[in-house]
């Protein structure tokens, strides 16, 4: 019997991939089945399936990369076989995961000379669990070393990405998150007070928040945290969840003190994989030096015949969005990412300004001191014949998709949408989104445009 049998007729002269075996029915989706078909068939079939799911360059609503240069999908490509925990095996890909590491760390001003840690992750939401466990860790051991019950720690935040919410569930930690003032979009200093107390393992502070897309006060929080300590003795740590902002606070707001020029911040995270602009997968977790990071999380395994250090929530995984964002930092450098995030940032800027020109809308977001974002509510709702999420509705009908939701806790009847403004995404994308905004807004608050009747005589 041949190695190989097709589930057929081996394929004469007349080979179209539409006109093979494997294309004469559905494909199989519940057994595997039992011979081997054409490749560039399958290929086909499974890249028309893939067609059906949106535009990624429309979709609106995500952080993620979904745009990038030929010379990544080819180092992409170059890395498929590498397995990145596998450093005693490519020990050179180790390496640049290490660069990447002191890189970020300089780009968060970590303290010279002070021994800053990291590690890469599969993405921002791994990375805040490190930071949270590390947060854990050191706490049980201040307290068991100062004779202290460790039980029922609990961890204070803001509005926060529901990885926040899976890291309190999973690792027993009591997430206390403060509600949203009336007229604010994000945690706020004077309310720190009131929910941390001796059990309080962190405070976590966002830069970039993923319902309206602003900085939370990082020093302005880290401060109260020192007068908490001045007039407590609990001394809490900051961990700044910079799933986005860690890629675009060090190119557009540089003088914005909310990274490791604070003292108090002890950790960050962020995603390479949204404003860092590498491929989806890989995230970054940063401490500010060794003694933060408990020895005790760092495991030692004798692995393929080296000794490998690794701090991680899974082992496998492969290396070529590591090897991507390293392209990226060289690529483009600081004057680069400033450029690409500028040009986002002044997109955002005029679809900020076309949306306060329609009328109904207000905007709490306009992308000037922040991530280059857009985010907006209707100013009435109760005045508007429409609501956000009719809104939503009608620009799905051109491919855009346009997220609409409502506030996090203290402001949940405001409901609001998202514009993220990425590479890739160009200003003249983004003035085509406001004409297609302008005339959904047209349609649902005088209903459809009626076209004039021809004029006698005239011929289109």
């Amino acid at each position: 019997m041949a190695l190989h049998q097709t589930d057929g007729p081996a394929p004469g002269p007349f080979d179209d991939v539409y006109a093979l075996p494997v294309s004469e029915g559905t494909l199989p989706k519940k057994r595997v089945p039992d011979g081997v078909s054409d490749a560039r068939a399958v290929r086909a079939l499974i890249h028309d399936e893939l067609t059906l799911d949106g535009n990624a360059s429309q979709n609106l609503a995500t952080f993620c990369t979904t745009w990038a240069e030929p010379e990544v999908h080819q180092l992409m490509d170059e890395c498929l076989d590498k397995n990145m925990i596998d450093k005693d095996e490519y020990p050179q890909t180790a390496q640049i995961e290490n660069r990447c590491v002191h890189m970020l760390a300089d780009l968060w001003n970590a303290p010279p000379g002070g021994g800053a840690v990291g590690c890469s992750t599969t993405g921002s939401s791994e990375a805040a669990m490190l930071g949270g466990l590390a947060l854990k860790w050191r706490w049980r051991q201040r307290r068991r070393a100062a004779g202290q019950p460790a039980e029922r720690p609990n961890l204070v935040t803001g509005p926060v990405q529901v990885c926040w919410e899976k890291f309190a569930r999973y690792f027993d930690v009591e997430l206390r998150q403060v509600p949203l003032e009336d007229d604010a979009l994000g945690l706020r200093p004077h309310q720190l007070r009131d929910h941390v107390d001796e059990h309080t393992i962190g405070v976590v502070a966002i830069l970039g928040v993923t319902f309206t897309c602003g900085y939370e006060p990082v020093a302005d929080l880290a401060a109260e945290l020192d007068r908490v300590q001045a007039d407590t003795g609990l001394d809490i740590p900051l961990h700044v969840d910079a799933a986005s902002g860690g890629f675009v606070a060090p190119f557009l707001q540089p003088d914005l003190v909310w990274d490791f020029r604070l003292p108090r911040v002890a950790s960050i995270n962020a995603s390479g994989h949204k404003y860092g602009m590498a491929p989806l997968g890989v995230g970054w977790a940063v401490w500010r030096s060794a003694d933060v990071l408990p020895a005790d999380l760092v495991f030692h395994v004798d692995y393929l015949g080296g000794d490998l250090p690794t701090f991680a929530l899974n082992f496998s995984r492969p290396g070529g969005e590591v090897v991507a964002q390293y392209y990226n930092l060289l690529r483009l450098g600081r004057e680069g990412y400033a450029k690409v995030h500028g040009a986002c940032a002044a997109s955002a800027g005029m679809l900020a300004e076309r949306l306060t020109g329609m009328g109904p809308f207000t905007v709490l977001h306009d992308g000037h001191d922040a991530l280059p974002a857009v985010c907006w509510t209707l100013t009435d709702p109760t005045a508007t014949p429409f609501t956000l999420y009719d809104l939503s509705d009608q620009l799905r009908r051109r491919g855009w998709q346009v997220p609409t939701y409502p506030l996090p806790a203290g402001r949940q009847d405001t409901v609001v949408q998202r514009v993220l403004v990425r590479h890739g995404i160009g200003y003249d994308k983004v003035a085509l989104l406001a004409d297609d905004i302008e005339a959904a807004v047209t349609r649902l608050a005088h209903g459809p445009v009626v076209p004039a009747e021809p004029q006698p005589g005239f011929h289109h």
